[in-house]
């Protein structure tokens, strides 16, 4: 397919298009339209190519419903980080040492999250942070229901593993 003829087929879809990433961004509307434009990009840059082994307008949902996956993880990245850095005043009038306490255990949870493979640390984020049922998360993630169990499993498996470790040390 020609570059012109995508420009054709993406100006004929360009509704629809649109519809479709208000869906996968949960009507969020400026969220939407850098998913659309993203998916844009990928296929006019060739990172997104069209095979014929489906309808144009298939193809091209499944590229936007990548592209919002990725928009997703990316946010939930950002928010995980953003977590981290701020911390909200305790309400309590815990001792200094209990507070002391807390931010550690906090610091080493993170440092194991950060040890796991990237698709276990998506399917537990999803599901602890994001409160999503590990089949909802399966979706979000792009995989089957099975895979987002094993990663889950796996995942729970490793942090005991690896906090316990820590802990002993």
């Amino acid at each position: 397919m020609t570059a012109d003829d995508l420009h054709v087929e993406l100006e004929n879809h360009h509704v629809a298009a649109l519809g479709w990433a208000l869906s996968c961004c949960a009507w969020d509307r400026p969220e939407a339209e850098d998913v659309l434009q993203t998916s844009y990009l990928k296929v006019l840059d060739g990172r997104a190519r069209f095979d014929g082994r489906s309808s144009f307008r298939t193809w091209l949902f499944g590229v936007i419903r990548h592209t919002a996956a990725e928009h997703r993880r990316r946010a939930g990245r950002r928010q995980t980080k953003l977590a981290a850095w701020k911390q909200e005043p305790a309400e309590t009038s815990e001792s200094p040492e209990a507070a002391l306490s807390q931010s550690e255990a906090n610091r080493m949870l993170l440092n194991a999250l950060q040890t796991l493979p990237r698709r276990q640390q998506e399917i537990l984020h999803l599901v602890f942070y994001q409160g999503l049922t590990i089949q909802k998360a399966s979706q979000v993630a792009g995989v089957s229901i099975g895979t987002a169990r094993t990663h889950y499993e796996r995942g729970k498996a490793r942090l005991r593993q690896l906090l316990t470790v820590e802990l002993k040390a």
